[in-house]
């Protein structure tokens, strides 16, 4: 029986206030404090019950997300990266309201969402909004392009009458789309032009934040570039706020602020675009910056392989959740809870770098052994 199969939710849960309360004041402590934060996340955690035998017991979780902390300011398209598994869409889903979280809060303009009813709930619904990954499941293919933009604004009961067809006809204009096409199916529309539909439906009820999962994953790099640029002009136009949650690290460089990146449930590191890129610190982040691809062919960049895959999050690490694949081999701190301190511009969970250690030579000898094995 592995270590988490005795736990429930909701025991373990309070021994973590301390470390949460920890990683909020280092959340505090972000350059751009000076800000308006419009979302807070703070030890937020879901958890998924994993049932087995013939009477459906629960014998385990799988720890989607665990004890995460996290500000994101108003006006900011705020990036999220990661493997595949580490939490990153669980997280927006919680935000949207689609997932409720099994502990923490997600403070909205200080009002936190997760103690509202559903009915109370619901009046910031509008305020929060999402693009979904793909943009041929995400669209009802028996509605009409009028009627699904439309369809948030009846519901949240924000328009009426003629006024819907007209606030219709100006979003799909906003995104690039002819008004003539409002009569048209999904099925009849290009990747890119389903994904410049969600986007509309997402303005639909004028939300201040809104949630992009993988909004660009499913199209072609020319369409990317397309959907990003046209993300960035709205953020300004609309006076927007995003998370936006990406595999593609070039991306996510292109139009955030401010990077989160994600680990088995956790941050494990946030700083400005340029701190990730120019100076990564944990080791997690330098492992992903060096599979960036170069375009020039007469350069050459070492590859930092990290060994092993990722872990459950079903039986996560003891200490450290990256300790297992670490390449600091002499880290002394591996069986230790980390959680995200200020740093320079940064915000990171690695008490070695933290505490004054260099990663950057343990960085070089994983890249010469990858090199040697290649």
């Amino acid at each position: 029986m592995t270590q988490s199969q005795n736990i429930s939710p909701d025991q373990g849960l309070e021994a973590k206030d301390q470390a949460a309360a920890a990683a909020a004041t280092a959340a505090g402590s972000e350059p751009s404090q000076d800000k308006e934060v419009l979302l807070s996340l703070k030890g937020l955690c879901k958890y998924f019950p994993i049932k087995s035998g013939l009477l459906n017991h629960k014998t385990s979780y799988l720890k989607a997300v665990d004890n995460l902390t996290l500000d994101i300011h108003k006006g900011e398209c705020f990036g999220l990266v990661g493997e595949s598994g580490c939490g990153k869409t669980t997280l927006g889903k919680m935000i949207a309201g689609l997932y409720k979280p099994t502990a923490g809060e997600i403070l909205y303009n200080g009002t936190n969402l997760g103690a509202l009813t559903r009915n109370e709930r619901r009046k910031y619904s509008r305020d929060i909004q999402m693009i979904f990954q793909d943009p041929y499941s995400s669209l009802n293919p028996r509605m009409t392009v009028e009627e699904i933009i439309s369809e948030p604004m009846v519901v949240n009961k924000t328009h009426h009458g003629a006024e819907i067809g007209k606030r219709v006809e100006y979003l799909l204009e906003c995104v690039g789309l002819a008004k003539t096409y409002k009569s048209r199916y999904p099925h009849e529309f290009s990747g890119g032009q389903r994904q410049r539909i969600g986007i509309a439906r997402a303005l639909a009820v004028s939300p201040r934040l809104i949630v992009c999962d993988e909004a660009v994953s499913a199209l072609d790099v020319s369409i990317q570039a397309q959907i990003l640029n046209l993300l960035d002009d709205l953020k300004s136009e609309f006076g927007l706020t995003y998370l936006f949650i990406a595999h593609g690290l070039a991306a996510v460089k292109h139009i955030s602020d401010r990077i989160g990146v994600m680990y088995l449930g956790s941050l494990v590191e946030v700083a400005p675009k340029e701190a990730i890129y120019d100076n990564p610190l944990h080791p997690y982040t330098q492992s992903l910056i060096s599979a960036i691809p170069i375009i020039d062919p007469s350069k050459r960049k070492d590859r930092i392989l990290l060994k092993g895959d990722l872990p459950s999050p079903i039986d996560p690490p003891a200490g450290c959740r990256f300790n297992s694949r670490c390449f600091v081999e002499d880290c002394p701190h591996k069986q230790e809870q980390q959680i995200l301190v200020p740093m320079g511009k940064h915000l990171i969970a690695c008490k070695h770098v933290s505490d004054g250690g260099c990663t950057k030579e343990a960085a070089a000898a994983a890249a010469a052994s990858a090199r040697a094995s290649a």
